[in-house]
């Protein structure tokens, strides 16, 4: 598989996962008055790994020490990128929240070890960051916060989902990481038990999210991160903001402004630019 072509599929499934990501996120909004963010979060994690366990089936007993310690971390960085995702979403826009969350993989990609190339199109990325979050509106210290929180742990996870791609077969890996996500979080999760048993809509709800982000959304951009680097699905994760904010604007009826347009346009070109400048990636590895 060539240098660009291994490019431009991980910019696809990048992009399909936001989709599917941002688009679960948006569903997932009105269970906050039910059940609270923390064990709506958690709730996602339960479901989503019953769902991947099912599918997958995964055979634990020839897994190496590194494997093992591969799914700890990510289920370790997932669980605390989502668990503060939703504190955050709970308090501002979408669109802001994933904005600010961006930060994390921006980084990622500033300091990955990759050409000029590649950071010069991190700046233009940047700067959409910026103006994606000029326009406030209802923002606060707390939700930023715990926004700025999450991309600390989207950062960890864009590595660990790296490391447990290239060391398990298929997607066992993020089954078990999963597991272990939902697992940390679970205590949170039991708070709530009553209110799923006599709502069953909340239930259908929180599965399909599951199914949205954790399944379908991480899955793709595991698979992202089997062909090309960290630092480069740290900028084509570029494309979320500018997915948040138009799902944002459609499902939960956000303002879009003119300076949102135009970080819309900066976040997507760096996407692009690096999906096009590309040399650097890492070929699918066979693993088993």
């Amino acid at each position: 598989m060539t240098s660009r072509v291994a490019a431009t599929g991980g910019a696809a499934l990048v992009v399909a996962g936001a989709i599917s990501i941002q688009t679960s996120a948006a569903l997932v909004v009105p269970v906050f008055r039910q059940l609270g963010p923390s064990a709506t979060s958690a709730w996602r994690f339960c479901l989503g790994a019953v769902i991947l366990l099912l599918i997958t089936r995964p055979s634990l007993r020839r897994w190496s020490r590194a494997q093992w310690s591969g799914a700890l971390l990510m289920g370790l960085s997932t669980a605390f990128m989502n668990l503060c995702f939703y504190q955050a979403l709970a308090r501002i826009p979408l669109g802001t929240a994933v904005t600010i969350e961006f930060l994390g993989p921006l980084t990622v990609a500033v300091l990955g070890r990759h050409s000029w190339r590649h950071a010069l199109w991190a700046v233009p990325g940047g700067l959409g960051v910026v103006l994606l979050s000029h326009p406030g509106g209802g923002v606060t210290v707390v939700g930023a916060l715990f926004a700025l929180g999450s991309g600390v742990g989207w950062a960890g996870y864009v590595f660990a989902s790296h490391r447990v791609g290239g060391e398990t077969p298929g997607f066992a890996g993020l089954a078990v990481a999963m597991s272990v996500a939902a697992l940390v979080s679970s205590p949170f999760a039991l708070t709530r038990v009553g209110e799923l048993v006599h709502h069953p809509n909340l239930l259908a709800r929180l599965s399909l999210v599951a199914a949205l982000s954790i399944v379908a959304g991480f899955a793709a951009e595991m698979q992202a991160l089997r062909l090309v680097s960290p630092s480069v699905v740290g900028v084509l994760l570029s494309f979320d903001p500018a997915v948040a904010f138009g799902v944002g604007l459609v499902a939960l009826h956000e303002h879009v402004t003119g300076w949102v347009l135009t970080g819309l346009v900066l976040v997507v070109s760096a996407g692009i630019g690096v999906t096009w400048t590309s040399s650097s990636v890492v070929a699918p590895r066979e693993v088993g």
